[in-house]
């Protein structure tokens, strides 16, 4: 806590030396400028216009254990002046307990930014505990209680094959009409505290059971329509402007193990300037929400936190630790400088989840669980404004360490 107290007045100290920053007295500096020699954790070929990053990804969490493996970042841009910068990243770990994550996502924009491509794609021979629907997993007064996360998990092994991409065309000035394609599929799920002979069940199999899914193996796939309104001057890093997105999916019935269901998942980002004399002084806004609007999904595609695209929601908590029929979801962050070259940087934030359930009739918002946390920036590009990023987070009976390339939004 006392670091995160320091980290919260640490930019208002240094306020009156960063508001006279003057970039021709204090040119930007990546931190690789500080090495005569290239470093050997982080390779970069800068090419112009663009920005290729390749970096190892070594860390630990409760949903995977130790993980190692790592992370190639492709981010360009048009020839034109006021083309905006595209992101794409490929992403390969290995774990110990024996699960290989390999993620490719995009975030793209084409012929001087009149065409946006965005995908995430996935094929995970993963292992996950499910700890039950809602946010009120987690009783009140749960620490005084000494409650143990751990007491709620059952944990599950499934493969998962994931593809979802949209397409969407500018119709208006940074305003765009589109569709997509959507494939979920998740086998070989085994439901290790299962054990139907002797009458000992599981959130996902109760779930399973209740609305004609396959415990063992089940599709989602569909169609979706897209909305996009996208105002930011850069989402590598952005100082400025607005995104919104509105995706209504439609998954009808093409195979067997499947039912017919609509999701509605709608997102706003927001990024104010808090300066006048330095713009990275910034005030940022997450929100998302997703909803199973008709019909019913199956348990594991249910929303969840730590399932987004770029998987960054949830800061502070594991991944799937709250899932719901419909979840909503906000984070907001103040960055602020460290240092006058723009080498290093900060964030404090904190973000906030709310999970309904179904099967006990509790709505959103009866239960919202918090997590606060403070991360650190280190400039790897000066021109894509691309940061490594490194956050540690505390939210109710749990805490995460994260290590990332770009923004968490």
């Amino acid at each position: 806590m006392t670091v995160l107290v320091l980290l919260f007045f640490l930019p208002f100290m240094l306020h009156a030396q960063n508001d006279s920053d003057n970039p021709e007295l204090c040119p930007p500096k990546t931190v690789f400028e500080l090495f005569k020699k290239k470093d050997s954790l982080l390779v970069l070929k800068p090419i112009k216009n663009s920005f290729f990053l390749v970096i190892p990804v070594i860390g630990a969490q409760p949903a995977t254990g130790f993980v190692f493996g790592g992370v190639a970042q492709y981010t360009f841009k048009g020839k034109e002046a006021t083309d905006k910068y595209s992101i794409a990243n490929l992403g390969v770990t290995y774990t110990t307990k024996k699960q290989w994550l390999i993620n490719v996502k995009n975030n793209i924009l084409l012929k001087n930014n009149k065409i946006f491509l965005s995908g995430d794609y996935r094929m995970y021979i993963f292992s996950q505990p499910n700890y039950g629907l809602g946010t009120n997993i987690i009783p009140h007064h749960s620490r005084r209680d000494n409650f143990s996360i751990d007491s709620i998990a059952q944990p599950m092994d499934y493969n998962y094959f994931k593809f979802h991409q949209t397409a969407s065309w500018e119709v208006k000035k940074n305003f765009y009409v589109g569709g997509g394609i959507n494939i979920d599929w998740y086998s070989s799920i085994k439901d290790e505290d299962l054990d139907v002979a002797n009458q000992v069940f599981t959130y996902h199999y109760n779930y399973s059971q209740k609305y004609g899914f396959n415990d063992l193996e089940y599709y989602l796939t569909g169609m979706s329509l897209n909305l996009v309104y996208d105002s930011r001057d850069n989402q590598v890093n952005t100082a400025r402007g607005w995104f919104a997105n509105i995706n209504y999916r439609f998954n009808p019935v093409f195979f067997k193990n499947q039912r017919y269901s609509n999701v509605l998942y709608t997102e706003y980002r927001h990024f104010i300037p808090l300066s006048s004399k330095n713009e990275r002084y910034i005030l940022a806004f997450w929100t998302y929400g997703q909803f199973v609007t008709r019909g019913k999904v199956p348990y594991l595609n249910l929303p969840a936190i730590g399932w987004d695209q770029r998987s960054r929601s949830g800061e502070g908590y594991t991944q799937g630790l709250f899932r719901g029929s419909n979840l909503v979801y906000l984070s907001a962050e103040f960055r602020f400088p460290i240092s006058c070259n723009q080498m290093f940087s900060g964030t404090v934030f904190t973000n906030f989840t709310t999970a309904s359930n179904s099967e006990t009739n509790t709505p959103l918002f009866s239960y919202v669980q918090p997590a606060i946390g403070a991360g650190l920036r280190i400039l790897i590009d000066k021109k894509t404004r691309t940061n490594l990023v490194v956050d540690y987070a505390v939210g109710n009976n749990s805490n995460a360490f994260y290590l990332n390339a770009g923004e968490t939004f």
